[in-house]
């Protein structure tokens, strides 16, 4: 502790006489040779270390990193905490009941506040209920009337020229004024009207999600250091990386790097800007928020060294998915993933981020890529706030500034991986999983062996007498056939490349040649595009390629999470039933960056990834069973054969364009326009008050159970007599636990909305839903794809056993808990991977559900388990449920010791006994058990 005391003390000062943690001080030449991101993380713990939860041993671990890594366990406190409103709901209703909870107990609820910077984003509300009903050929820029009410056209559904709400306070019906603000042409200064679709969808979402944003008005003004970012301004990754993000930040009177933790997986997006961050369950981040450190193993660091030279015809899609196989098949779950050599440096910042975005697609914690000279000169490209002159002095006097032309600050790593930029060639992936890509030139004969594979990651199992089945329908008064590969589904989508303007241009010119050439986007495919923020629809616009997206059908629909979660608008009805009639492959091509089986949408069985300009031409050709290589995408008016390199625009063409249109301006007025936020928001009315008024008639906000009979003591008990709720196989994802996606109209969530008096059109979508403990708990295992041994199908039902009934899994574990039986789950590889979702520990709770056995799991799922106080437990090595011949009908018994320790053999008996591996992997994760969780263990530090 004393070392600590006076390094803090040699502080040294730079230009503008700035003060700063200088690891060098500690003269150690291991310092030198510690990969960057860990250099970030040294730099953390010296300067938070307090002697309780960080310590000095915590630096001298991350000075030894070579020898400590997957030993030792440190300490972590990041700069600041990024939650979206699909995750940072639960955790702002939790801190709200927490407030609740204490005042019962005597306790100033005012305590309970976030003490480390929050930032908490509005942007996966948007559903996509409008598409192609904007005006067809663009407004001029002098159109003044941007700020009129939306029209409809004749014949659309759900068409209204104005949309009432109640208010919640006063129950007046009051007119939503959706505030159309236009954007402005940096070269014109004149007003660039939006599409009338966005504005439509705005309006729902407004309306839909209203007590939503009541209750995220209320955080902004009772909590302390939370910042609240309103609806339709921008999607979380876009705004953390064009506003929020600062690469050094400063206060209580120092600077130092910044780094972050989000309620989303795809934080890591942050990393391509050498800022250190990655996703953590809703339940770390509440811990984070209210003080207490990360805690995480030292990981190995493995070296990606890129070397060669890009393909023109590669996007950074390419890019990703090549380098997303490449490091999947390397096995580096768990591992921090560091970016070095010299093809680096042919990578924009654009690019780098779009790379670290798809992290958790091959299960990385961290895809980190060091300051260098181009970060710079993006963050002037973006005229960032701060100083980049003392950025970049200070990134250079503690050695975290990264320069490939001296060898000498070449660091060590765990292993070093090679990838040549010159193998890459364009891709897709899917049909089921990001990792399975195919060469766009395979694309036809790919998905023909997938349609003659058993039914599993890429197999569909169709008989061959199956295979050329075709089926006419009619739409909109003319006749199609619908087969096997046709697209139904094509979305240019938010998150994954819209903060890259190469890609994004690219669509542009390639749509834009497309027109020239006569060809057309049948009109029963459900497309559209949804930018990551307002800057893509300023350079789409401004480099006059929006009207050409718009003409094919790609019309913006809003900003927001939208296809990939889930939230697509219905297809027609005539497309869903020929689907169902020939029992189709239906297929969706987007280019976002999940796209997990029956996600986008129940009868789209096969999904694709892939660059916008393929989404484009995909969508043009109307299927993914095409070479297209050799085989038209279409015919022009005149009968001639247009091929994608006819229309494929050159890379040249591309960053022509890209230079003459992403100009600081853009930048500017996106940050004006999140800082102004909207008419709506400003005018929102909420409670003024210490303690949330909940109302109990809302089926959105509800007070959790969580802080029931929160006491002082606690003690762990073992689990006895124990009934298996489900057994399941391999590779169960948090969407298969937690869906969050639309709610079924026959599944339990549902039964319960109706009981409110709700209609399905006001069911929402679970996502929206999760500060309601009844829907999510009802909606935990609903998913119509979950595959249950204990009932041999799938759906989500299970078996109870005592009275051998087949029922929801609700229903089951509601009958469990009346009855006092305690429950567990079985479960193979990997159970708890796809996206960070608190809800899938949460849900699971609830229902009563005390402990997980399974043959390995997903790591933040694996965290989100222990904080919610249910043990993940796994078998050992070389045996499963099957090898110990469990049927999954048996009472389990586990013995959990009242000194329990990490990773201790716990004994497991159902009649016979063996032992499982209790995963804790520090005696921070023992405590949270102890105590049923981190949310009761940050309130019990509370009381008196």
């Amino acid at each position: 502790m004393t070392f600590i005391y006076q390094l803090s003390l040699s502080k040294s000062s730079i230009k503008s006489f700035r003060r700063y943690f200088n690891p060098q001080k500690l003269r150690d030449v291991r310092y030198e040779k510690l990969p960057f991101c860990m250099r970030v993380l040294l730099e953390s713990t010296i300067r938070k270390c307090d002697g309780f939860y960080i310590k000095t041993d915590d630096v001298s671990s991350i000075l030894d990193w070579q020898k400590q890594q997957n030993q030792a366990e440190v300490a972590f406190s990041p700069a600041r905490v990024l939650l979206q409103d699909f995750t940072g709901i639960p955790a702002m209703v939790d801190l709200a009941a927490m407030r609740d909870a204490l005042a019962k107990q005597g306790v100033d609820p005012n305590l309970v506040n976030p003490r480390c910077p929050t930032d908490l984003i509005v942007d996966h509300s948007l559903q996509i209920d409008y598409s192609k009903c904007a005006i067809q050929s663009p407004p001029s820029p002098m159109d003044e009337s941007h700020g009129a009410t939306a029209r409809s056209p004749a014949g659309h559904r759900g068409g209204c020229s104005k949309v009432s709400c109640s208010d919640a306070p006063s129950g007046r019906s009051t007119a939503v004024q959706i505030e159309n603000t236009p954007l402005l042409c940096p070269f014109h200064l004149q007003p660039v009207s939006e599409p009338e679709t966005m504005i439509r969808n705005q309006e729902i979402e407004l309306i839909r999600n209203k007590e939503r944003l009541q209750f995220f008005k209320w955080c902004s003004k009772a909590f302390k250091n939370i910042n609240v970012v309103p609806p339709d301004i921008n999607t979380v990754h876009q705004l953390n990386l064009e506003y929020l993000c600062q690469v050094v930040q400063e206060g209580e009177g120092f600077i130092y790097p910044d780094s972050v933790v989000g309620t989303d997986s795809h934080t890591t997006m942050i990393n391509g800007l050498g800022i250190l961050g990655w996703g953590v369950g809703g339940i770390e981040s509440e811990a984070v928020m209210l003080g207490q450190p990360v805690s995480l193993t030292l990981p190995q660091v493995v070296g990606c060294k890129i070397v060669g030279t890009i393909s023109p015809l590669a996007t950074s899609i390419d890019i990703v998915l090549g380098i997303t196989k490449h490091l999947r098949q390397a096995g580096i779950g768990g591992k921090f993933v560091e970016f070095f050599g010299p093809g680096v440096q042919q990578l924009s910042a654009p690019d780098r981020t779009t790379i670290a975005n798809m992290c958790p697609e091959y299960n990385a914690t961290v895809s980190f890529f060091p300051v260098d000279d181009i970060t710079l000169q993006h963050f002037k490209h973006t005229s960032t706030d701060h100083t980049l002159v003392v950025l970049e002095d200070y990134l250079k006097a503690i050695k975290l500034f990264r320069s490939y032309s001296d060898q000498s600050e070449e660091p060590q790593y765990s292993e070093v991986i090679e990838m040549n930029l010159s193998s890459i060639v364009p891709h897709v992936s899917g049909p089921k999983r990001p990792q399975d890509r195919v060469a766009v030139t395979c694309m036809k004969e790919d998905f023909i062996n997938c349609l003659n594979e058993k039914v599993g990651f890429k197999g569909f199992h169709i008989s061959k007498e199956k295979q050329a089945t075709q089926v006419p329908f009619l739409h909109e008064g003319a006749e199609y056939n619908l087969a096997h590969g046709s697209v139904v589904i094509a979305a240019v989508i938010s998150c994954t490349n819209n903060c890259n303007p190469s890609v994004m241009l690219a669509a542009g010119l390639l749509a834009k040649k497309a027109i020239e050439a006569g060809l057309k986007v049948k009109p029963y495919i459900r497309t559209s595009l949804v930018p990551g923020s307002g800057t893509v629809t300023h350079y789409l616009n401004t480099s006059g390629v929006l009207p050409y997206l718009r003409k094919l059908g790609f019309e913006v629909v809003g900003y927001g999470c939208a296809t990939c979660v889930g939230n697509t608008a219905p297809l027609p009805e005539s497309v869903v039933d020929a689907i169902k009639q020939g029992d189709l492959v239906a297929c969706g091509v987007l280019s976002g960056n999940r796209h997990l089986e029956g996600r986008l949408c129940d009868c789209v069985r096969a999904n694709y990834l892939a660059s916008p300009p393929l989404v484009v031409a995909y969508a043009i050709a109307g299927t993914v069973s095409i070479n297209l290589e050799t085989e038209p995408l279409g015919v022009n008016s005149e009968g001639k054969d247009v091929y994608l390199r006819d229309i494929w625009p050159s890379k040249e063409e591309v960053n022509h364009t890209e230079e003459n249109i992403v100009i600081d301006s853009m930048f500017k007025e996106l940050r004006s326009r999140m800082e102004k936020g909207s008419s709506f928001w400003n005018s929102l009315e909420s409670a003024e008050s210490a303690l949330f008024p909940w109302d109990p008639k809302s089926t959105y906000i509800r007070c959790p159970s969580f802080f029931n009979k929160l006491v002082k003591a606690c003690t762990p008990q073992s689990i006895e007599g124990a009934y298996p709720l489900l057994f399941l196989g391999d590779k169960v994802t948090t969407d298969h636990i937690s869906p969050a996606g639309s709610i079924a109209r026959v599944s339990a969530a549902a039964k319960y909305l109706q009981s409110k008096r709700l209609t399905p059109r006001e069911f929402n979508s679970y996502g929206a839903r999760r500060g309601n403990d009844a829907v999510m708990t009802r909606g935990t295992f609903a998913s119509i794809k979950l595959q249950n041994r204990l009932i041999g199908k799938t759906g989500p039902r299970t078996l109870h056993i005592p009275s051998g009934q087949t029922l929801d899994v609700f229903e089951a574990a509601e009958r469990y808990q009346r009855d006092g039986v305690p429950l567990i789950i079985l479960a193979g590889k990997e159970y708890g991977s796809g996206s960070s979702r608190d809800w899938a520990a949460k849900g699971p709770y609830l229902m009563g559900v005390r402990a997980v056995i399974a043959e390995s799991f997903e790591k933040i799922h694996r965290n989100h388990l222990v904080g919610m106080g249910i043990a993940p437990l796994q078998f050992l090595p070389g045996q499963s449920a099957d090898s110990l011949e469990l049927c999954g009908k048996e009472r389990f018994t586990i013995n959990i010791p009242q000194e329990l320790i990490p990773r201790q053999q716990l004994i497991t008996s159902t009649g016979k006994s063996f032992s499982v591996m209790a995963l804790f992997e520090n005696d921070m994760d023992v405590a949270f058990f102890r105590h049923g969780g981190i949310l009761k263990y940050v309130a019990r530090s509370l009381l008196p």
